[in-house]
């Protein structure tokens, strides 16, 4: 693929695509005209997902309306109650938790909601954005189904000046008020299917939607454009090993595509002999790395590639927060391929995320050595990944998918 064509695909897909709406449709039927113009036929496969239309959403601070976004799927419901921060979740902060409404800091993960429940905390806030940056952005959040297990208490999110403010100010009394309209959704994975001579597959992944602020160009229409690059090579190459590719939806609410798609197809899997992933790739700045959700010996397998090809990279082992984790869980090897920048060059989920920090000759570069890698797979007489997922990985996708807690963070 060319860099105009990469470059004018990343100008038709700047805009917000959160999972679930019509922006989100649009962009698949786009990158299904894309796959179209390849010769090849990519079929749209919907899902079921929880959706929200928030009417009203309120924060009061001592009496004063604080500029706020609602938890989507947080309910309808109206909360006041005494402030209280909580920076560290260990069991004595835990304990005054009773009876309040909670400031937390960064996402609200399911071992914090859990913990915040279980000891009795009526409402939470949390926050996001930079205090460094000029802008007021507010993303906008959900109470994800697998965080609250049907356990609904209100919640909202602000910017982080805000937050600042209002801790500073040692603030006393909070009140939450939301209203939303709550149902059942539709999102959407594009999928593509190219039999080889054999009956075994790899599946190739990338997620196509965004964030709430974010046109998501770095993440990760960058994966979505490197998924049409290795598609269109092999249209025109020989492949020993069927390739599917998977354009994602709704990755940005939980791995909801990859995860609707494994399940789909979880007969389909046992012929699946490994799953390569792309998320972030082609940014200015950032290195290249590879994470194997796998036995290690694929990481030194790529470790000697990269050292061949002269392709500086980082190679290990672990689970990456992306769609290779569900195929992984599944009994599915899987390598993650990303180009990461460091925070100060290039931030994702916020307005910032958009062509700008993204440079086509990096695309092409790391287009080109997924390919050569992809090419040793699908081309390999017996795919020389081990099918076993080792228990260090398991144990790992465990506490990343919230069935055991970290014990390193106990």
């Amino acid at each position: 693929m060319t860099t105009d064509k990469m470059n004018q695909i990343f100008i038709d897909t700047a805009y917000i695509r959160m999972g679930g709406s019509e922006e989100e449709l649009r962009c698949a039927k786009y990158l299904q005209s894309k796959v179209a113009e390849l010769g090849l036929e990519a079929q749209i496969e919907e899902f079921e997902v929880d959706m929200a239309d928030m009417q009203e959403a309120h924060l009061f601070i001592d009496g004063e309306e604080v500029t706020c976004k609602g938890y989507l799927c947080a309910g309808s419901s109206e909360v006041e109650a005494p402030l209280y921060y909580m920076p560290v979740t260990d069991e004595c902060s835990l304990r005054e938790c009773k009876g309040k409404i909670v400031m937390i800091d960064g996402y609200l993960r399911y071992w914090v909601y859990q913990d915040m429940l279980e000891h009795g905390a009526l409402g939470f806030i949390t926050y996001d954005g930079n205090a460094n940056y000029v802008d007021e952005d507010i993303d906008q959040r959900e109470l994800r189904t697998y965080v609250s297990q049907g356990k609904i208490i209100p919640g909202v999110n602000i910017n982080a000046k805000k937050a600042i403010e209002i801790i500073n100010k040692e603030a006393k009394v909070a009140k939450i008020s939301l209203k939303q309209k709550e149902y059942k959704g539709t999102s959407r994975n594009v999928v593509l299917d190219m039999p080889g001579e054999i009956e075994d597959y790899i599946v190739f992944t990338a997620h196509y939607d965004s964030t709430s602020l974010s046109q998501g160009a770095y993440d990760n229409m960058s994966g979505s454009v490197g998924l049409l690059g290795i598609a269109e090579h092999f249209a025109n190459h020989p492949h020993r090993y069927g390739l599917k590719f998977v354009w994602c939806g709704s990755e940005e609410r939980g791995l909801l595509g990859s995860k609707a798609f494994t399940a789909a197809h979880e007969e389909e899997l046992k012929k699946v002999a490994l799953n390569i992933n792309l998320d972030m790739i082609g940014c200015i700045m950032g290195k290249f790395i590879a994470c194997c959700t796998s036995e290690d010996k694929l990481v030194h397998y790529i470790q000697y590639m990269s050292q061949e090809e002269g392709f500086g990279m980082s190679v290990s082992q672990g689970v990456y927060s992306s769609d290779s984790t569900p195929f992984a869980d599944k009994g599915v090897p899987a390598v993650s391929f990303a180009r990461i920048a460091p925070n100060n060059t290039a931030t994702i989920h916020n307005s910032y995320d958009t062509m700008a920090v993204m440079k086509m000759e990096h695309m092409d570069k790391d287009i080109a050595f997924i390919v050569k890698f992809a090419e040793r797979m699908a081309n390999a007489k017996c795919c020389p990944v081990g099918k076993e997922i080792p228990e260090n990985m398991k144990e790992e996708l465990d506490v990343y998918l919230a069935r055991k807690r970290d014990k390193k963070k106990a």
